[in-house]
């Protein structure tokens, strides 16, 4: 079968980039895979963070791929049809996480032959941070398409409520697998200049409004000095509110602080070090950051938001806070440090999902899936 995916590859960076990695690898064991880039993925003046590319440090294994669209070069998105219908695929994948990339998405999905089966992979319908027309924007892209996976239920439900008559499928996040291996805690703790022998609290990832790190480090403030907290990630926008509050802190000198991008082959670090990961997120799809939990086994404390109370309470890889506070975040951290019994049956299940939720399962469902259309 060929297949054609159309979405950002190296040399572009971050989540998106390393998941369509891992689909074009597994697919392309037993078919023949194409990868359609971006020539521009965002305009520098929309795009809030340092770089949307791999730097000279960076590891991430390139992808062969052709570089055809221009987000906002409607021309472009003449050519990219042309090349993807000219490469003739009986599938093809769009991967879409926010509206803006709507007009050129959906223009190339309504330009394919008769036979082609365009499916889009969701990663949000209904985005973290709304606008005016997110919801026209949308629909349109919707509607280009034969059928979508969506990587939670939550997602699914978003789906339908904007286009019900969509065929589709939930395919949970596969597990990262390209970090390493997992160090010693004290080979990562030195490494990273750590207090030893604190319980270790890890906000990792992107730094944006809604993922609540302002909500983790209120919370941290409450603690006692037994806890350090890790925040590792670049930050998208200012960090100053963040800092005032860290600022504020009676323990902020246990409050270490990388705001930067960290590269495939330092993520060990952070992760080996932890005892928990505490996504405190106010609004959520699924997380790639639980991806890489899982491959490193740390538990992790999540809010009730989206697809994590799915993702994590209902599977027992970690515990769920009952409000979306200070106060609620402290509870569950309390709680879970203070029964080892907790820890090991959250790790148990780690395990479990570790073996559910591999790249080969999902591309073996997703081929199963285009063939229902």
């Amino acid at each position: 079968m060929r297949i054609a995916i159309l979405s950002c590859f190296h040399p572009y960076r971050g989540g998106i980039a390393q998941f369509n990695a891992g689909i074009f690898a597994e697919l392309g064991r037993a078919h023949q895979v194409k990868a359609f880039n971006f020539k521009r993925q965002y305009p520098s003046l929309l795009f809030p963070g340092k770089t949307q590319y791999v730097t000279e440090q960076d590891e991430a294994l390139p992808v062969p791929s052709e570089a055809v669209l221009d987000t906002i070069n409607p021309l472009t998105w003449i050519r990219t049809a042309r090349k993807i219908r000219k490469w003739q695929p009986d599938i093809l994948i769009l991967r879409y996480w926010m509206p803006f990339f709507a007009p050129s998405l959906g223009f190339v999905a309504r330009r394919m032959k008769a036979g082609v089966k365009v499916i889009g992979i969701l990663d949000n319908v209904i985005p973290h941070e709304r606008r005016p027309f997110d919801g026209l924007l949308t629909r349109y892209f919707l509607s280009g398409l034969d059928g979508a996976v969506t990587l939670c239920e939550e997602v699914g439900k978003d789906l339908k409520a904007l286009r019900g008559t969509l065929p589709h499928t939930v395919l949970p996040h596969p597990v990262y697998t390209h970090f390493g291996e997992k160090l010693s805690r004290a080979e990562a703790e030195a490494s990273l200049g750590l207090l030893p022998g604190r319980k270790n609290l890890l906000f990792f990832g992107l730094i944006r409004e809604y993922k609540g790190l302002d909500i983790l480090i209120e919370a941290f403030s409450q603690l006692d000095d037994s806890y350090q907290l890790i925040v590792a990630g670049e930050p998208y926008g200012s960090f100053e509110k963040y800092q005032k509050l860290i600022d504020a802190c009676p323990g902020k000198e246990r409050i270490r602080l990388y705001p930067e991008y960290i590269r495939d082959s330092e993520v060990k670090r952070w992760f080996s070090a932890a005892d928990v990961v505490v996504l405190p997120y106010r609004s959520a799809t699924q997380s790639g950051v639980s991806s890489v939990s899982y491959h490193f086994e740390v538990p992790m404390i999540v809010t009730a938001v989206g697809g994590l109370e799915e993702a994590i309470g209902k599977r027992g890889t970690g515990i769920v806070a009952s409000e979306i506070s200070p106060a609620g975040i402290v509870s569950c951290i309390e709680r879970y440090f203070a029964s080892p019994q907790l820890q090991e049956q959250c790790r148990e299940a780690i395990r479990a999902e570790k073996e559910r939720l591999g790249w080969e399962k999902f591309c073996k469902d997703l081929i199963a899936f285009a063939q229902t259309l």
